[in-house]
């Protein structure tokens, strides 16, 4: 029973830290301009998206309750945004991959926390899906077309 509520807490805490990224992408994207960087920007939000839906899904088989909210890291993403929303585009674009920076640390940070099919969903599922939108902001922060 404790190794369950563990393990819904560490899911729980990846959850916050996924509603904080689609809500930064949410407000990003008014920024975001340049054909290339709204495809790019728009499909990491919808994989954004896609690992909310996923980890409800796995700590309610867990039988615990999804957090409802981003906590301190969506006040933490709104604080970054706003600066964002000063200078543009760029700027945009250079919250969102420090946000995937700390995302990625978070996954694997706590993945050795979980246990068994939870921690067998983070491997082969969350980390592999946080890698590639990380990459997808690494490389569109380095577009020399964009700035």
């Amino acid at each position: 029973m404790a190794q369950a509520a563990a393990e819904i807490e560490t899911l729980n805490s990846f959850l916050r830290g996924e509603i904080s990224a689609v809500e930064t992408y949410r407000l990003a994207a008014k920024h975001i301009e340049t054909p290339v960087a709204k495809t790019e920007v728009e499909a990491c939000l919808h994989d954004h998206e896609a690992r909310v839906a996923s980890l409800k899904e796995r700590i309610e088989k867990l039988g615990g309750s999804p957090a409802s909210g981003s906590g301190v890291w969506g006040i933490f993403a709104k604080v970054v945004q706003a600066g964002a929303d000063l200078l543009g585009e760029k700027r945009a674009i250079d919250a969102l991959e420090e946000g995937e920076d700390h995302g990625l640390a978070d996954y694997n940070r706590d993945v050795e926390k979980l246990h068994g099919e939870a921690r067998t969903f983070v491997r082969m599922q969350l980390l592999p899906a946080q890698k590639q939108t990380h990459s997808r902001l690494s490389r569109l922060k380095h577009n020399p077309n964009l700035h």
